[in-house]
């Protein structure tokens, strides 16, 4: 039997709007699971500047987190923000804003879960060659030596800029120094290829075929590495 064309029209309209009701209720419903993940995935990137996590169970890792991970907010002048949670501060977000509006988490690590501070973990993000790209350096006590640099991307080649996550790459920022012997921010910077002879404390080698994406972790560091110099030199001067 045909159906008039009001009849197809409104059965259409009738199941998208079921469909659309029932989708809208899946996310609803899913979206506490989602943000339970994401946090689960950020304590981990965070914990895995300054130990191993590969292969560990993400809440084991959380509570290893609420253990031995202490956090605050700063501004660009490095004073602590009150009432803002560091592990709900979007990254993402912030980047889009300058500098001087951000917001800027600081994660204390202590080894053994007491006041005294291990390292503290500093959450950075910029751009690759494809997409953006983000990690947590962790800085030793001295606010001058790399203890570990976690890296995470979203669209970066393999084999090439998507080694960043890869541990042989990381290690390479380990022991190395953010300043020089007077105090002025010189970074630390991948340089074109691999088995470079002449590496010193402010150098590592880069990825082979992925400069680019080399460059984007260079300036991400730098920046982020700038913009809480006032937090601590706020330390240095407490301490």
């Amino acid at each position: 039997m045909q159906q008039s064309n009001g009849y197809i029209i409104g059965f259409a309209f009738a199941l998208t709007i079921i469909l659309g009701g029932l989708l809208s209720g899946a996310a609803v419903s899913l979206k506490p699971a989602q943000k339970e993940a994401i946090a689960l995935d950020t304590r981990k990137q965070i914990l895995s500047a300054v130990m191993e996590t590969k292969g560990v169970d993400k809440r084991e890792l959380s509570k290893e987190y609420d253990k031995k991970v202490k956090s605050m907010v700063v501004d660009f002048e490095g004073k602590v923000v009150e009432g803002e949670v560091a592990e709900k501060v979007d990254i993402r977000k912030e980047y889009k804003k300058k500098p001087e509006a951000r917001l800027y988490p600081v994660f204390m690590y202590s080894e053994a879960g007491t006041d005294k501070v291990d390292a503290y973990i500093l959450p950075t993000y910029g751009l690759g060659l494809w997409d953006n790209i983000w990690g947590f350096l962790a800085v030793k006590p001295d606010l001058n030596t790399v203890a570990g640099y976690s890296m995470d991307h979203k669209g970066e080649t393999p084999g090439l800029g998507a080694r960043i996550t890869d541990a042989s790459v990381q290690n390479r920022y380990k022991g190395q120094k953010l300043f020089n012997d007077n105090g002025d921010l010189v970074s630390v910077s991948m340089i074109k290829g691999e088995g470079n002879p002449n590496l010193d404390q402010h150098t590592i080698d880069g990825m082979s075929g992925a400069t680019i994406t080399g460059d984007g972790v260079n300036k991400m560091l730098e920046n982020y590495v700038g913009y809480y110099k006032n937090y601590f030199a706020k330390l240095r001067k407490a301490s």
